[in-house]
């Protein structure tokens, strides 16, 4: 069966239904293609993922401490340190002493930093406008996570999807 033609358990009494491993799977690919956007950016600077994330909430939230930034990642101190070290050495972001407690590193997204985020921002949020534009997509939650999958990869998650479904009467 298509997942286009799948209903999310409840949704309605007269049709199939999707379960949660459907949605879960749905899930993984699309946020596999959600990050991949900005893995391709980010592989030209030999960035990566947390340097994404640093980035991202750093030019948000001008001034954030390395406390709250650890806080909000849920990394450990060791690999903030690593990817702020890389960070701060190609001048994406600039650390200040804080003003009333000259312990705190207040971090800040340099003008080069801020153009990289803001690069980065543009290819998800195109990704999530072409996936709520989908007419399909207000329809069910895992109509919006197949609109988030690369438009040429979705018959093949489609195909493999169903064989899970098969699994057994073979």
């Amino acid at each position: 069966m298509p997942i286009a033609d799948i209903r999310v358990d409840g949704a309605a009494a007269d049709g199939p239904t999707c379960s949660s491993d459907d949605l879960i799977e749905l899930l993984f690919f699309a946020y596999r293609d959600f990050v991949g956007d900005p893995d391709r950016i980010l592989a030209e600077y030999g960035f990566g993922r947390a340097h994404h994330r640093v980035l991202h909430f750093v030019d948000r939230y001008p001034g954030l401490t390395i406390a709250e930034l650890l806080d909000i990642l849920r990394i450990t101190k060791q690999s903030l340190n690593r990817v702020l070290k890389d960070l701060i050495e190609q001048g994406y972001i600039a650390q200040k002493t804080g003003t009333s407690d000259r312990r705190q590193r207040l971090l800040y997204c340099t003008q080069t930093g801020a153009a990289l985020a803001g690069d980065l921002t543009r290819v998800q949020t195109r990704r999530l406008t072409r996936a709520l534009a989908a007419p399909a997509a207000a329809a069910s939650p895992e109509n919006f996570l197949l609109a988030m999958i690369e438009p040429d990869e979705r018959a093949a998650v489609s195909r493999l999807m169903a064989r899970r479904g098969q699994q057994g009467t073979a």
